[in-house]
């Protein structure tokens, strides 16, 4: 993979010039891209055209003119955005959304438009995991997690509604990053449910996205500067741990005592009944917005809609506002639960319920992702651990919210105890 800090240490030493990035990556590209199929769209020369006439500009911005892949429900003036949808195919939005023009402003390069599933639901697309194409690459952030771990790419967007940058990052073996809700702008991103979407982002490694993030969001993310602080980490003991496999649950022991080792202090916790509640009602707040978000969509194109989608919206039509409200309500209490029991803390958890599993009909559950971005709190996918099969296994910290950069070292020192543990 393309390790994003490398190149833009690189790029600032001067040896490595931003066309020279762009031209790593249309070597990768070139090699992988037909039997990966993570981009819906690219635009290699124009990028490559960009990176030479910016060069002067972009070395002083903290992305230095690395190129990045965007998830196609982002709208892009310089690309079409066709929401993984046959109802905008050719669509070609006037303006840049909101996060694509700070990753410009932060000197990043769009180098294409990554796969998504239809409207960010889970009908699964083109994309296949790099690491066996037998297997699902996870959704519905597939192509920005496959470009990485393929490394067609160093940085690639997407969104998390239920599990869709965790998920897939596990799934592909690389670092993914879901920060605090709203830490990075959703205007103008195709919306599913606009109380749970979020921007992430995949890299490398745990330093890698959180570099990302930080020259996106213009905070103080980045963890590759000294030693990450030893962590506190909780392991929860709820009713979700026979959802793992058992290879998952060994991975997280696994992950836990290389910790503990290392001097980070585990300790075990119930989960209070409100958060299993939040867990429980998750679902009611998605798809009760979800109908209303692509109402346009399911009024006037519903025989467009594929299959999956067009069958939750139709449930979805039946939930009241008073189940939303409550669900509502129960979230808002389980976030203080959560934000008690995360103070100076973290949880430890599986980032799936297993490896990718076989077959390219399903991208997976995101039953360990979901209850995380309901709470808002920010969570990464931690890479380095395989199955018996070398598919990767990834494990999730989440922290409190607003404590991003908190999160992303705690995730950091799990990284280097798992490398180390090898």
């Amino acid at each position: 993979m393309l390790s994003a800090l490398d190149l833009a240490r690189r790029l600032e030493a001067g040896a490595l010039k931003p066309a020279g990035a762009v031209d790593l990556c249309a070597e990768a590209i070139a090699a992988r891209e037909a039997e990966v199929g993570a981009f819906a769209a690219l635009d290699i020369a124009g990028a490559r055209r960009r990176a030479e006439n910016s060069a002067g500009a972009s070395s002083a911005r903290p992305l230095r003119g690395l190129p990045v892949g965007v998830k196609d429900i982002f709208d892009t003036a310089d690309f079409p955005t066709e929401y993984g949808s046959k109802i905008y195919a050719g669509h070609r939005p006037a303006a840049d959304c909101s996060v694509v023009s700070l990753l410009h402003r932060a000197g990043g390069l769009v180098l294409g438009k990554t796969v998504t599933t239809e409207f960010a639901y889970l009908q699964p697309a083109k994309t296949r995991n790099p690491h066996n194409l037998e297997h699902t690459p996870g959704g519905s952030s597939s192509g920005s997690a496959a470009a990485v771990a393929a490394g067609m790419i160093p940085i690639a967007m997407g969104t998390q509604t239920g599990g869709s940058v965790i998920r897939p990052a596990a799934y592909c073996g690389v670092a993914g990053f879901k920060p605090s809700y709203r830490l990075l702008p959703t205007v103008g991103i195709k919306s599913f449910s606009w109380s749970l979407d979020t921007v992430g982002l995949f890299a490398a490694g745990v330093a890698d996205v959180a570099f990302a993030t930080a020259a996106i969001s213009g905070r103080d993310l980045r963890v590759d500067r000294a030693p990450p602080e030893t962590p506190t980490i909780i392991l929860v003991r709820n009713h979700l741990r026979d959802e793992a496999s058992k290879e998952m649950r060994n991975a997280v022991e696994t992950a836990a005592r290389a910790a503990e080792s290392a001097g980070a202090r585990i300790e075990e916790h119930e989960q209070p009944d409100i958060v299993r509640e939040a867990h429980r009602v998750q679902p009611v707040i998605m798809d009760y917005e979800a109908f209303r978000a692509l109402a346009y969509e399911y009024d006037n194109h519903r025989a467009s809609i594929g299959p999956m989608l067009r069958e939750l919206l139709d449930k979805a039509a039946q939930l009241t506002s008073e189940e939303y409200d409550a669900a509502r309500r129960v979230t808002k209490q389980a976030r203080h639960a959560v934000n008690e029991m995360l103070e100076g803390k973290f949880i430890l958890t599986p980032s799936a319920p297993g490896a990718a599993p076989r077959g390219l009909s399903s991208t997976g559950s995101a039953i360990f992702n979901r209850l995380w971005t309901s709470m808002g709190t920010p969570c990464v996918n931690v890479p380095g651990l395989l199955d018996d099969s070398n598919l990767p296994l990834g494990v999730q910290v989440a922290g409190r919210f607003g404590r991003d950069r908190a999160t992303l070292q705690a995730a950091l020192f799990l990284e280097n105890v798992i490398a180390r543990a090898k």
